[in-house]
């Protein structure tokens, strides 16, 4: 069965009682956001990475960090490094010249945040909506601690929320805003809508952060074709791209005689995992999924971080950061 949005209503009405109680599981207020500042500050995604951090690849970090900005074209000194050397202004004028590069003050970040119906869906502690939202917010505070510019995109089956990279704690707190927003408006009850292609987002993604960017892909990856692989390609090229694959344990171990009901708001559908032909499809549909966020860590160098529904956000993100329990 294809995951149209994986809209999994649960014939039950209890999303929307539990999120109405304030349950942190269900739904992120901006309170709850900005009280995880302080659980942040061990992370870290500057280039240097811990040993067993995932985004350090076999010969070192994969991010790039902070470029070089030309400064100025001045005569050879001394002690100058011979590779500073710009043998073409030197063939000009007959005596060497040297160029010389500052390291770029800051290294723009822009955090990317999936709020569709298909991350309304949690089967064992958290929604993946709420572990994205979460996860989001961990980083941005880490990155703004560390010096540089973070902004976001929090997108939705039906808007999306754009905040400019800035290093200014307003701008922090409209991207905390736009996600409890957004992460606010998901409920069992929503309209039925077509999903938003990853791909359109990725566009906007490439617009907003066109080279020398960290740009943080939070999501389920759902609804992906072969123009997502090649968005992705392309932000990898030009940006540092990590990308926080967010699943539900369903995903990895699909429960066998699990039955239950499902809805895309108009029609309604009953789902037996202990019949094996749907099991298999429903497991199969899972690996795929994962397969192809594979492929493209493997072709083009993007660090995967794999966040899961079921457990607690902060020890995961220690954990895939390389950095030891609290």
């Amino acid at each position: 069965m294809r995951d149209r949005r994986a809209m999994i209503r649960t014939a039950t009405a209890a999303a929307p009682a539990a999120a109405a109680s304030g349950d942190p599981r269900i739904h992120v207020d901006l309170a709850h956001l900005r009280s995880i500042e302080g659980a942040a500050r061990a992370l870290s995604f500057l280039p240097r990475q811990p040993a067993r951090s995932v985004m350090t690849g076999r010969h070192g970090s994969r991010l790039r960090g902070r470029g070089l900005d030309f400064e100025e074209l001045r005569p050879y000194l001394p002690g100058d490094d011979i590779r500073a050397i710009d043998w073409k202004v030197t063939a000009r004028t007959g005596a060497p010249h040297v160029r010389v590069m500052t390291e770029e003050r800051d290294r723009p970040a822009l955090i990317v945040v999936d709020q569709r119906m298909s991350m309304f869906f949690g089967s064992r502690l958290n929604m993946k909506s709420v572990t994205a939202a979460e996860a989001a917010a961990l980083a941005a505070f880490a990155i703004r601690a560390q010096g540089d510019r973070v902004g976001g995109l929090v997108f939705g089956d039906a808007q999306m929320a754009e905040i400019r990279p800035s290093r200014s704690l307003a701008a922090l707190t409209r991207f905390l805003a736009a996600l409890a927003a957004a992460n606010g408006a998901l409920h069992a009850e929503a309209p039925a809508r077509a999903p938003v292609p990853l791909a359109e987002i990725l566009q906007a993604v490439a617009r907003i952060a066109p080279r020398n960017h960290l740009v943080i892909v939070l999501s389920d990856f759902d609804v992906t074709d072969a123009q997502t692989g090649r968005l992705v390609a392309g932000l990898a090229r030009r940006n540092d791209l990590v990308l926080g694959l967010v699943s539900d344990p369903y995903a990895d171990h699909l429960p066998v005689g699990l039955r239950f009901a499902v809805s895309d708001g108009a029609l309604q559908a009953e789902i037996d995992t202990g019949d094996r032909a749907q099991h298999a499809r429903l497991q199969d549909f899972a690996t795929e999924r994962l397969a192809a966020i594979l492929g493209w860590q493997r072709r083009y160098g993007v660090p995967v971080l794999p966040l899961s529904a079921g457990e607690p956000t902060l020890p995961q993100m220690r954990r895939l950061m390389g950095l030891g329990p609290r």
